[in-house]
């Protein structure tokens, strides 16, 4: 981010010097969650699940708070299959 988004953030002061939030990560956080999933055997053949800061995503309903989690509707399976049905149908050209 330019110094102007970091300043509208608040993660950065007047002066330049940046001050963390604890919701912000760095680079290298914000990689770890997709390299632990790439990269560990244990998780090979492991679909359909929703996965942050290197662990499984709690599940949430819309009037929690806070940021993280996976909104319970993401996880209903026939909501999925109507989707993937949308999905294909665009994609055929016959």
């Amino acid at each position: 981010m330019d110094d102007d988004t970091m300043r509208a953030f608040g993660v950065m002061d007047d002066q330049g010097n940046v001050k963390p939030l604890p919701y912000y990560k760095t680079a290298e956080q914000g990689a770890s969650t997709s390299v632990l999933l790439a990269a560990f055997p244990l998780l090979e053949g492991v679909t359909g699940r929703y996965v942050e800061d290197n662990g499984e995503a709690r599940t949430v309903r819309a009037e929690d708070e806070g940021p993280g989690g996976v909104a319970e509707h993401a996880l209903d399976p026939e909501a999925a299959d109507r989707l993937w049905g949308y999905a294909t149908s665009a994609l055929r050209t016959d």
